[in-house]
């Protein structure tokens, strides 16, 4: 693998456009929860049967109480070495973008400024009712309310059966679209439409590489694919980044 490595360096080295996907492995390198396998339920709920406008409709406490928990979770985790040599990316590749599908903000804690966050911030919180949205570290009460109107507030998060953020998915595409590498990061390559990124990167000429723990659905589809830690492999690809 070393060499493939070396040679999606090169690649990097020599690219005018890199777009790169990431998805939850990436955060579970700092100890986040995939809820996926044995991190799948909480309090015998599935995060899927939760994380619905519906459920929060009906169970409004419920719902906020998984959302603080993974707030308090993830306040105590750390961003782990991929998500700084992501950050080394950025500076050494002046036109860049992050997409991540993850909601823990670690990306940005890390520093990563050229970000889109598809499925929102779970530090991000809005009104049910009125236009007001803002971002929030602090801890909040179990039913949280809006400081504009008195409604309940929800968190500022895409649920399932929910569209992206307006724009999102179309900044997204338009880049990908203009890619010379696309770097398709943690991700289980299974929820769309970020699992057909790689697609849209390949038939626009783009060279796609896959890192992840283990295999994927996309991964016989991938010109590399590089199998290991993405906190082990990102800061290999990064150093002497500029050098070449």
């Amino acid at each position: 693998m070393q060499a493939d490595i070396e040679m999606v360096k090169a690649l990097l080295d020599g690219s005018k456009r890199v777009v790169v996907l990431t998805g939850a492995g990436v955060s579970a390198e700092s100890g986040v929860p995939t809820f996926r396998g044995v991190d799948g339920l909480w309090k015998n709920y599935r995060a899927e049967d939760l994380a619905r406008p519906d459920a929060f409709e009906a169970h409004p406490e419920l719902v906020w109480e998984f959302y603080n928990w993974r707030r308090e979770l993830v306040g105590d985790c750390q961003p782990n070495p991929a998500h700084y040599a992501l950050v080394e990316m950025e500076k050494q590749i002046s036109n860049f973008l992050l997409i991540t599908q993850n909601v823990d903000g670690l990306h940005a804690r890390a520093g990563s400024r050229k970000l889109i966050e598809m499925h929102g911030s779970l530090w991000q919180l809005k009104c049910t009712t009125c236009t007001h949205a803002r971002e929030d570290f602090s801890e909040l009460p179990p039913l949280p309310e809006c400081p504009v109107c008195g409604h309940l507030l929800r968190p500022g998060v895409v649920w399932f059966g929910e569209p992206l953020i307006p724009g999102v998915l179309k900044v997204s595409i338009d880049q990908i679209n203009k890619a010379d590498v696309f770097l398709s990061i943690g991700t289980s390559s299974l929820v769309q439409p970020a699992a057909s990124f790689y697609q849209l990167a390949k038939d626009h000429g783009a060279i796609t590489v896959e890192i992840n723990i283990e295999p994927t659905p996309n991964t016989g589809f991938m010109d590399f694919a590089l199998h290991g830690k993405a906190g082990d492999i990102l800061p290999e690809l990064v150093t002497g980044l500029g050098e070449f």
